[in-house]
């Protein structure tokens, strides 16, 4: 038996929206993964910056990008947004642990759940906003 926010059928305004914000990670993620990937001279002087040696960058990228192929996909979104805020944890962490800026990774954790909460009826039945 299904409950009936699965069957609540989300306005079409609100799931473009909660589209154009998911988006946002998505392009950033995707971009952030397959530069990682490529590893340009930056990426390997930037990780070395933070700590990493060289040889993980790639096994860092490809988790980025399976991380966010989960997120994509509607029936497994709510696990990607679990596990790219794990992701984005350790960004976060890393940053703060050099004294970094560390709202980019932050913000990039909030416009999942931001993008995921308006397009997820079920989401939204979890969480309720009150007035």
């Amino acid at each position: 038996m299904q409950s009936d926010s699965q069957n609540a059928p989300v306005s079409k305004k609100m799931l473009w929206a909660g589209r154009i914000v998911s988006a946002l990670p998505v392009l950033l993620l995707t971009f952030s993964a397959v530069v990682k990937l490529v590893k340009p001279a930056e990426v390997l002087t930037e990780f070395a910056r933070l700590g990493y040696n060289e040889s993980v960058v790639i096994g860092i990228g490809i988790l980025e990008l399976l991380c966010t192929v989960v997120y994509v996909i509607p029936r497994t979104s709510v696990l990607g947004a679990i596990l790219l805020t794990g992701y984005l944890g350790g960004a976060t962490a890393t940053h703060v642990r050099i004294s970094d800026p560390f709202i980019p990774p932050v913000l990039a954790g909030v416009l999942v759940w931001g993008g995921l909460y308006l397009r997820d009826a079920r989401l939204r039945a979890l969480i309720p906003v009150r007035s």
